[in-house]
């Protein structure tokens, strides 16, 4: 499970620190940044599926040019914090912790290039990498001292030999088969690696959920598509199909009693709510609210939930009165299935709803007064954020700006008391 995550000079984060729990929530206004964090875990994410860096940054296209990967938002000037050289990610994963700094090389029309990289698990080094112009050299943990040295000066000791690694990609895709690892240490690159390349970013779509889907699509897509097949495949499991129901009647207005996926005459596989009294309703008449909730309850329920998921405005749809069901969906499964949601919000009855542990991992992302650069701080660690959420609810809290106020007080004060 993800602990943490460290942008430095990553698009308009200065150095900040985003604590991430099982179910991570993440507030603030417009343009502050929120969306910049998502990019920071796709970021990762690209490592882990094994792209360059030129891939994780502008996308990568498969045959015919279909895009397979959307590149990160934004500008090439704009990924790396403005008239900085080097971006730096580290990541806390729980024993391990994994840091990347990636710069541009001039010398190849400003290129993107890991200048360094290191795998740290427990107290014990994986690797590090050092870079000299042009070269990245991969230095095994019985060598850590050698970070120290150039890579000539590295290939030139008496010990085991650094090995060269290209700088266009990360290191940890690239030395999975090294035999300056260890098994053991192989086993831990390529956990690490499965833990990057498992997360998803849903942003999901109810045209594309209305769709009908080809038989055997079981992996519910980005924007929701496959919905009908990958609804049908956890039906087939009784257990999973009666609590997916009870959910559905919870969460909506429908008093929905069972799912059927009629085919049309193309062989596709349609989705339809048959609620009681016999009455079949298409999900072409659903709402949107209802598709919405009923793709979350399928990442959630799902017989392969596992990973990170990540939703822009998981309230997007919902009806106030019951986002504390979806909440404590969230707050269930995550808790049951070892997965870890990560979202956005702008909803205050989200906040007002959520339980201890999920308050302490709720974080506020705010750009001050005359600041380009964003901040992120637990919205526990605010002056007598306890207390207040207890005596007026963090709902209103965030709707009377108070969590914006507090920022601006205390990053103002530790500034005085610094001069």
């Amino acid at each position: 499970m993800i602990t943490s995550i460290r942008l430095e000079n990553f698009k308009n984060f200065a150095d900040e620190t985003l604590r991430v729990g099982p179910f991570t929530v993440i507030v603030g206004a417009n343009a502050s940044g929120k969306s910049n964090i998502r990019d920071a875990f796709r970021f990762l994410h690209g490592i882990g599926r094994g792209y360059t860096l030129a891939e994780i940054v502008g996308g990568k296209y498969g045959a015919g040019g279909q895009i397979e990967w959307a590149g990160i938002r934004g500008a090439v000037d704009e990924i790396i914090r403005f008239n900085q050289p080097s971006l730096l990610l580290q990541v806390g994963v729980e024993d391990f912790t994994y840091t990347i700094r990636v710069g541009r090389d001039e010398d190849r029309d400003g290129a993107f290039q890991v200048k360094e990289e290191s795998l740290k698990h427990s107290a014990d080094w994986i690797y590090s990498t050092q870079s000299t112009p042009g070269d990245l050299h991969f230095l095994p943990p019985d060598d850590r001292q050698l970070s120290l040295f150039t890579a000539e000066g590295a290939s030139k000791s008496s010990k085991p030999n650094s090995v060269k690694v290209g700088t266009d990609r990360p290191g940890l895709t690239q030395i999975f088969g090294s035999k300056a690892l260890s098994r053991e240490h192989r086993s831990l690159v390529w956990q690490l690696r499965g833990i990057f390349s498992s997360m998803r970013f849903l942003d999901l779509v109810p045209s594309r959920m209305r769709e009908p889907a080809f038989p055997g699509q079981i992996v519910l897509g980005d924007g929701g598509e496959h919905l009908p097949t990958v609804l049908q495949a956890i039906c087939e499991d009784p257990e999973r199909k009666e609590t997916l129901v009870e959910w559905i009647r919870e969460l909506t207005p429908m008093d929905v009693r069972d799912f059927e996926f009629p085919t049309d005459p193309s062989g596709r596989v349609h989705l339809v709510f048959l609620e009681a009294k016999g009455r079949k309703v298409s999900a072409y008449a659903a709402s949107d609210g209802t598709l919405r909730f009923l793709a979350m309850l399928t990442v959630l329920l799902g017989p392969d939930s596992n990973g990170l998921y990540f939703f822009e405005e998981i309230d997007n749809g919902i009806h106030p009165a019951r986002q504390w069901l979806l909440l404590e969906l969230i707050e269930k499964q995550t808790a049951k299935r070892g997965i870890q949601v990560v979202t956005t919000t702008h909803s205050p009855d989200l906040l007002t709803v959520m339980n201890d542990e999920t308050f302490q991992n709720t974080s506020v992302v705010c750009r001050l007064e005359d600041e380009d650069d964003a901040i992120i701080r637990p919205v526990s660690e605010l002056p007598k954020a306890g207390e207040l959420r207890n005596s007026h609810g963090l709902g209103r809290l965030l709707t009377g700006g108070w969590m914006e106020d507090a920022l601006a007080f205390t990053e103002g004060y530790d500034e005085e008391v610094g001069n």
